[in-house]
C-alpha cells in the first residue's frame, strides 16, 4: 500500500462506503427485504433519504467525484451514518471542514512541559506529539518501556517501538487491541495534518508490516484519552496500568501520558523495578 499523500478525495469516498456498510437497516427502522444487496449495511438511496441529500450526491462522493461536502452536509452524513465522536471529526477533517493549527509539528517539547514530565516522578510519565515521537519522558517511563536516550531520533516513536522493537513487542499482553488502538489514532491525526510528510512517511513505512496494513484498512478512527495497559515486564512481571492522556492547551497537537498502577500488587511492581540500579 502506498500512502504518499493523504487522497482527502479517496479517502473520504472509501470512509464514506464504509461507515454505510456496517450499518444494520434493521436498527433504522427501514423495511426488510431480501437480502440480495451485493454489500452489506445501507444502500445508498437510503443514506441519501437519512441525510437529506440526492441519491446522486452520495454516488458522487462515493466514487471520489471531487466534491467538497459543506459544513451542513457533513453534519447531516455524521448523522446518518451515526459516526462516533471521533470518526465525525475524522469526516470533518476530510471535507476540510474544521480549522487547522497552520504551525509545523513540534518536535521538541516547551521546556515547561519538559520540567512537568519530571516533576510528575514517581508517575511514569511522557510527552508525545500527533505522530507518537516521544518527545520528552521521565526517569520511571524510561525504566518501564525502554531508555529512550539509547535510541535514534528516528526510533523514538511510539508505534514505531510497538512494531518493531524486538523487545517492547512482546511487552503487551493485548498485544493487537493496543496497535489497533494506536492505529485508529493515526489516522485522525493523518486526515488532521494532511501536509505532514514525516507522517505520511512512517505510515507508509509501517504499511510494510502485515500487522498494520491489515489494521490500518479497517479504517478504525479513536483517539484514546484513557484507558489500560496489561505489560509483561522482563524485571518487573505481570503490570496492569490506568493511562491519561492531556492535551497542553497551548501545544494543542501534543499528547501528556501518564501511567498509574491497577492495583497494590501493579504499584508494588513497580516500586522494586525502580528501586533497581540503572542498567
Amino acid at each position: 500500500m502506498t500512502t504518499s499523500t493523504v487522497d482527502t478525495t479517496q479517502e473520504l469516498a472509501a470512509f464514506l462506503r464504509t461507515r454505510r456498510e456496517r450499518l444494520d437497516p434493521e436498527e433504522f427502522g427501514l423495511p426488510s427485504r431480501r437480502r440480495s444487496r451485493r454489500t452489506p449495511g445501507l444502500r445508498r438511496e437510503e443514506v441519501a433519504e437519512l441525510a437529506a441529500v440526492s441519491v446522486d450526491y452520495i454516488v458522487r462522493l462515493e466514487q471520489a467525484r471531487g466534491l467538497r461536502p459543506s459544513a451542513d452536509v457533513v453534519e447531516a452524513l455524521a448523522r446518518a451514518l451515526r459516526l462516533a465522536p471521533d470518526e465525525r471529526a475524522y469526516l470533518f477533517d476530510l471535507a476540510r471542514q474544521r480549522p487547522r493549527n497552520a504551525d509545523k509539528p513540534a518536535t521538541t517539547a516547551a521546556p515547561s512541559l519538559a520540567r512537568l514530565v519530571a516533576d510528575l516522578s514517581p508517575l511514569p510519565a511522557m510527552l508525545m506529539n500527533h505522530r507518537y515521537d516521544i518527545l520528552v519522558w521521565n526517569d520511571e517511563m524510561a525504566r518501564l518501556l525502554v531508555d529512550f536516550g539509547t535510541l535514534p531520533p528516528s526510533q523514538r516513536n511510539a508505534m514505531w517501538l510497538c512494531l518493531k522493537h524486538p523487545e517492547i513487542r512482546e511487552f503487551y499482553a493485548d498485544r493487537e487491541r493496543v496497535v489497533r488502538e494506536g492505529i485508529a489514532h493515526l489516522r485522525a491525526a493523518w486526515a488532521a495534518h494532511p501536509d505532514d510528510q514525516a507522517l505520511t512517511g512512517l505510515i507508509t513505512e509501517f504499511t510494510a508490516d502485515e500487522e498494520f496494513a491489515r489494521l490500518w484498512a479497517e479504517r478504525d478512527v479513536k483517539v484514546n484519552g484513557r484507558g489500560r495497559k496489561v505489560m509483561r515486564h522482563p524485571e518487573a512481571g505481570l503490570v496492569e496500568l490506568d493511562y491519561e492522556v492531556l492535551t497542553p492547551l497551548e501545544d494543542q497537537d501534543q499528547r501528556l501520558v501518564i501511567y498509574r498502577a491497577m492495583s497494590e500488587e501493579s504499584r508494588l511492581a513497580l516500586g522494586r523495578l525502580f528501586a533497581l540500579p540503572r542498567r
